[in-house]
């Protein structure tokens, strides 16, 4: 085995662990210094999808407020002017609660609470709300140690966020952390810093609108990058495991390199800085396994298909995820339960982000390979009304051995699950093609072309694999007869006849009322 200087962290995002422990440790320090040292004017917020870095970059600030200088030797912090004085500090993650039922969460809520309190040498009264205790313990502690408090406040949204599936619950836990959170501003003079992170910007909760000297750091151009990899910080920091990764693969170093931000590197997260970065758990990931090709990560263990299933299917078939125009930063934001849009949900999950910013509005696509999948996968099994990728396996399998039969069975099964009613007069075209996408896609062994331009006009979609080219083409209330001869009439087949590979002309046909499939053809390219 070749010697590996670059130890590669999957599975701790503990600061202390990670420099005791000789974990490579991307330097984001420098960009946290003017963070610190602003004063007790020091409330800040970012949100950022899960397995983001989040709960690193809180205990790098951990460590950081308390003293901990040799945990921090040749970091950029380091070399500037920084006091190195330790605060008495309360740090909460809110990312594991069980919100199974409201009494679940609030007695694990109790339970976390009481828990950082003790920790940090304060006293908890049991007779008291966790809030109470709350705000008790930082007048304590400030007393006791002569020194403000720092509040680190780790996935703070994450109770609510995972009980969506019920609004009043959602609610009901949405109205305890209010009451909690509502005393950092009844106890700002206390205060030293305060940083809270989460996935979703929850604009009812007391935290925003009772706070009004919070700083949101989620779309500020000076920290776009604070959390996640840019290219050129993943070159600096795991060059020989890169190249290590390349020769595993079989590519050659730039090729590598190329496929690498395909996969992994799509995300933006200012208006005004294009600079996008890697998601840090899939690097993690990809490059501790050094597989032979590269797979999805961090969305096994990131946001859930709950996100998803929070939605009906006409809510998620009328969006083109690839892009979507016309924005408002407001939009982003879930400012009431009973009325989430899909948009603002799978933009900050992550299943969406900033590829275009104009006139104070944005467009948001897909970030990269890895999400695109994920998000599909995700997608067919709420269509087809099935908990796992079984259905999705079968028909890919199908189509791409050419066993027409079986793709069109299962094709005509998935869409007889679209729910129809008062909408149905509006589908175009457009939706049936999405769903027809989304299902190719999610798979990963397609390459698919949506709108595949041609001299004559643009074929609805292409397909292909190493062996074969599948050319459709929908027609709502026609005839899978009539999308054959548009095919060959525009000749949207003949970029492909002389490919080396079999191309297939496929004609599928909608009942614009019902969205039924309800006629199917294929033959081969003549």
């Amino acid at each position: 085995m070749v010697e590996d200087e670059e130890k590669i962290a999957q599975g701790t995002y503990d600061f202390r662990v990670m420099r005791e422990d000789g974990f490579r440790y991307v330097d984001k320090t420098a960009l946290l210094y003017p963070l610190v040292t602003r004063g007790r004017d020091s409330f800040f917020f970012i949100s950022r999808p899960r397995r983001f870095g989040k709960s690193l970059m809180i205990s790098t600030l951990e460590c950081l407020f308390r003293g901990e200088r040799e945990l921090f030797k040749g970091l950029a912090i380091d070399k500037m002017d920084y006091d190195w004085e330790s605060y008495p500090i309360l740090h909460f993650n809110f990312g594991t609660m069980d919100v199974t039922t409201l009494e679940t969460f609030q007695a694990g809520f109790v339970a976390r609470v009481q828990e950082v309190i003790e920790d940090a040498k304060a006293t908890y009264n049991p007779t008291l709300a966790p809030n109470d205790n709350f705000s008790r313990a930082i007048k304590a502690l400030a007393k006791d140690r002569g020194k403000p408090v720092v509040i680190l406040i780790d996935e703070y949204d994450a109770p609510v966020g995972h009980a969506l599936n019920d609004i009043a619950k959602a609610k009901a836990i949405r109205a305890k952390l209010s009451a909690f959170y509502g005393e950092i501003k009844n106890n700002v003079g206390n205060i030293r810093f305060m940083m809270m992170t989460g996935v979703t910007r929850f604009t009812q909760l007391s935290v925003f609108s009772a706070l009004n000297n919070l700083t949101d750091l989620t779309m500020d151009e000076r920290y776009a990058t604070l959390l996640g990899y840019t290219d050129e910080e993943l070159g600096a920091n795991f060059s020989k495991t890169l190249h290590r990764h390349a020769e595993v693969m079989g590519l050659s170093y730039e090729d590598y390199r190329e496929k690498l931000r395909w996969w992994y590197n799509g995300y933006r997260f200012s208006p005004d800085c294009e600079e996008k970065v890697y998601n840090p758990f899939a690097i993690g990931q990809t490059l501790g396994a050094l597989k032979r090709r590269f797979t999805g990560t961090w969305i096994s263990t990131g946001q859930t298909s709950a996100v998803i299933n929070y939605f009906t299917k006409n809510q998620l078939v009328e969006l083109d995820y690839e892009h979507i125009e016309g924005v408002s930063e407001e939009d982003l934001d879930v400012c009431g339960l009973e009325n989430i849009q899909p948009i603002s949900m799978l933009y900050q999950g992550g299943y969406l982000t900033i590829k275009k910013y104009r006139r104070s509005r944005f467009t948001l696509g897909i970030p990269d390979e890895e999400v695109r999948r994920a998000l599909n996968s995700l997608l067919v099994q709420k269509f087809a009304e099935t908990p796992s990728d079984r259905y999705r396996n079968l028909t890919c399998q199908a189509l791409e051995e050419a066993d027409f039969a079986t793709f069109f069975g299962n094709l005509s099964d998935l869409y007889a699950h679209l729910t129809y009613g008062s909408k149905e007069a509006r589908v175009q075209e457009f939706s049936f093609q999405r769903i027809l996408y989304v299902l190719l896609t999610s798979d990963g062994s397609f390459r698919v072309t949506a709108e595949d331009r041609q001299s004559q006009g643009r074929a609805d979609l292409v397909a292909e694999t190493p062996e074969r080219v599948f050319v459709f083409e929908l027609k709502v209330d026609g005839t899978p007869q009539e999308a054959l001869a548009q095919i060959k009439e525009k000749g949207y087949a003949e970029p492909y006849r002389h490919s080396g590979k079999e191309v297939h002309l496929i004609g599928l046909s909608f009942d614009g009322q019902t969205r039924r499939l309800t006629g199917t053809a294929a033959e081969p390219l003549a």
